[in-house]
């Protein structure tokens, strides 16, 4: 099998129900969405693979489940399949989400990026993410989308947030707070 088939030269490529132009806006969408997934392969190669093993496993989980978002993005109709990103995949995110957010000391003001490799690629991972959730918005005003990729996505931002914290904490590093910010954020309960 050849990799190029040179019928994107002329600036369109396809997607499942048709062709469409490369600069569209669905295009854009699950394009971003691949940039994330991208990401968060990098993310993964910088943890430790025995103290990280929930994180790379969880997070080698969200890879497909971000080629699921690409591939109902890349419907044209939903006629064509069923779509693939369902609710439950949100519950889920959000079960992770306090499980790693109680590992970590509470916070009260907003936090600046960084930290280790591992926790500096995983917000860039959440900022990526609120990228491709604003070009599914953009998309889902002017064409029909599985609604649950943008509560995957929005979900999985906050996700990224929390792991990222976590990969640090693991690494005995606290996070630097933003010396500007009131207090945001309420105490764990």
């Amino acid at each position: 099998m050849r990799i190029y088939t040179r019928t994107g030269d002329a600036g369109q490529t396809g997607v499942i129900g048709g062709r469409v132009d490369k600069d569209d806006v669905r295009v854009e969408a699950y394009g971003t969405v691949d940039e994330l997934n991208c990401f968060v392969g990098q993310a993964m190669g910088f943890l430790d693979t025995e103290r990280d093993a929930d994180l790379l496993a969880d997070l080698l989980e969200i890879q497909h489940e971000l080629f699921d978002c690409g591939s109902d993005l890349a419907l044209l109709k939903q006629e064509l399949r069923p779509y693939k990103v369902t609710a439950e995949m949100v519950d889920r995110l959000e079960t992770w989400i306090d499980k790693y957010d109680a590992e970590t000391p509470d916070i009260k003001r907003f936090i600046l990026p960084g930290g280790n490799l591992a926790s500096s690629t995983l917000h860039v991972c959440r900022t990526v993410c609120r990228r491709a959730e604003r070009r599914v918005v953009t998309l889902a005003r002017t064409q029909p989308i599985n609604e649950q990729v943008r509560r995957y996505l929005n979900r999985l931002s906050d996700l990224f947030f929390t792991v990222a914290r976590t990969a640090n904490h693991r690494a005995a590093l606290p996070d630097v707070e933003y010396a500007r910010s009131a207090e945001v954020f309420r105490r764990k309960s």
